[in-house]
C-alpha cells in the first residue's frame, strides 16, 4: 500500500513560541490509488444512500430527525466534558438539579443552531459567515459567553497546558487567520477538484480543528461543519448521522487521528477513521430508524385495540411523542388542546397499556416517559 503524498503544513516562529500553520487546501490534489480509502469510501458512501432512502420514504420523518439531532447534540457536547443525558432536554429547567443547568444549556444551543443552520442553507451558501452565526448560537448565554461568540479569535489560543508554553498544541496566529479561513472556503466550493465530497467533509473538519478560529467551541462547531457540508452537497437529506457519537466513542482514537496529520502528515489515518464513523454511524442511524418504524407500528395497534373512542386522541399523543418523548400533565393539555383532566387521564391510559412510564414518583407534577422510544438513542 502506498502513502498519500501530503504535507500538513509547518510551524512559524511566533517570539516566545511557535505556531502551527497548515498547508493550503487550494488545487490540492490527492491521488487516493493504492491506498485503501476507495474501498471504505464506497462502503460509507452505500450507507449513507441507504440512509438517506430510508429516512425520505419514512413517514413524518421529521418527528424522529429531532432525536437523532438530540443524539448529535449530547454526543459532540460530551467529547468537550458536557454530561447531559438526553432525556434531559426534554423536561424543564427547574426539574434539572442547578448545578447541571450550563450543561444542559450547552447541548440545547447545539440542537438550536444546527436547526438554524440547516434552514439558513436555503438563504446562504455554505460559508464562514453561516459558521460565525452558528457559533454564535452554540456560545450565547453559555460559559463561553464572554469568548467571542461569531466572532474570529484575535488572540492566540492553544490546546492543552496551562499556559502557552506548555501547551500541546499551538493553532495558527491570529493574523493569519484570514487568509486560511478564505482558503478553506475556496476548497468547499472548488468545482475543478475531483476530490469525493465524503473526502472533503474529513478534511474540512481537520482543517478547521487545526486553525482553532474562535476562542471556543471549535470542536463542537467543527463537527457540526461535518453535517452542514453533507446537507449543502446531498450526501445527506436529513442531519440523521449522529457521527459525534462514534466519536465520542472512540475519542482518544479521534484526538490521535487528528494529531498524526499534523505531526505525521498521516492524513490517511485520518480519513479512514472519518470514513470508518460515517460507514458504522449510517448503519446505525438506518437501523433505529427500522426499530423506531416497528415500535410505532406496535404502539398504533396498542392505542387502536385498548383506547376506544379515545384512539384518535390517543394517535396524536403519540405522534407528539416522537419528537418530544418525556410529556407533564399540563404540557400534553397544551399541545393536544384539551383540558388538563383529559390529559390527565390519557397519560394514565398511555402508562396502563405500558407505552408511557411515569419516572417521578409524586403525585403532583408528574412526568411521563416514552422509555422504550429513548433507550433506542441511548
Amino acid at each position: 500500500m502506498k502513502k498519500l503524498n501530503y504535507k500538513s503544513g509547518k510551524y512559524m516562529k511566533q517570539g516566545t513560541y511557535s505556531s502551527f500553520m497548515p498547508s493550503s487546501l487550494k488545487n490540492i490534489q490527492l491521488d487516493f490509488s493504492g491506498t485503501k480509502i476507495p474501498k471504505l469510501l464506497e462502503n460509507a458512501l452505500i450507507e449513507l444512500g441507504e440512509l438517506n432512502a430510508y429516512s425520505e420514504l419514512m413517514p413524518d420523518i421529521n418527528f424522529f430527525v429531532k432525536m437523532h439531532i438530540a443524539k448529535e447534540a449530547s454526543s459532540s457536547s460530551r467529547i468537550e466534558g458536557t454530561k447531559t443525558e438526553i432525556d434531559e432536554l426534554f423536561i424543564s429547567e427547574d426539574v434539572i438539579a442547578e448545578e447541571k443547568r450550563d450543561d444542559r444549556q450547552e447541548v440545547l444551543n447545539y440542537i438550536e443552531a444546527m436547526n438554524w443552520s440547516i434552514k439558513e442553507l436555503g438563504n446562504l451558501p455554505l460559508s464562514m459567515r453561516l459558521i460565525k452565526g452558528t457559533h454564535k448560537i452554540l456560545l450565547s448565554g453559555t460559559r463561553g459567553k464572554h469568548k467571542l461568540p461569531g466572532e474570529i479569535r484575535k488572540s492566540q489560543n492553544w490546546i492543552g497546558g496551562s499556559s502557552i508554553n506548555s501547551a500541546f498544541f499551538i493553532p495558527p496566529a491570529p493574523q493569519d487567520l484570514g487568509d486560511l479561513l478564505t482558503d478553506l472556503e475556496y476548497f468547499w466550493h472548488e468545482e475543478n477538484n475531483e476530490i469525493s465530497h465524503l473526502l472533503k467533509a474529513g478534511i474540512s473538519h481537520y482543517q478547521f480543528e487545526t486553525i482553532h478560529p474562535f476562542l471556543d467551541g471549535n470542536g463542537r462547531t467543527g463537527r457540526l461543519l461535518i453535517i452542514l457540508y453533507l446537507i449543502n452537497y446531498g450526501l445527506l437529506k436529513k442531519p440523521s448521522l449522529y457521527l459525534s457519537s462514534y466519536f465520542d466513542n472512540y475519542r482518544q482514537e479521534y484526538y490521535d487521528a487528528l494529531t498524526y496529520v499534523r505531526t505525521q502528515n498521516n492524513l490517511e489515518h485520518w480519513l479512514l477513521f472519518f470514513l470508518e464513523g460515517v460507514q458504522v454511524t449510517a448503519k446505525d442511524s438506518k437501523n433505529v430508524f427500522k426499530k423506531v418504524s416497528g415500535l410505532k407500528l406496535n404502539c398504533e395497534k396498542k392505542i387502536t385495540q385498548e383506547l376506544g373512542r379515545r384512539t384518535k386522541l390517543g394517535l396524536s399523543l403519540l405522534q407528539n411523542l416522537f419528537s418530544k418523548p418525556i410529556f407533564s400533565v399540563e404540557e400534553t393539555s397544551k399541545a393536544l388542546n384539551i383540558t388538563f383532566p383529559t390529559a390527565n387521564s390519557l397519560l394514565k391510559e398511555f402508562e396502563r397499556i405500558q407505552i408511557l412510564r411515569e419516572k417521578t414518583g409524586s403525585e403532583r407534577n408528574r412526568l411521563y416517559e416514552f422509555q422504550e422510544y429513548l433507550n433506542l438513542f441511548s
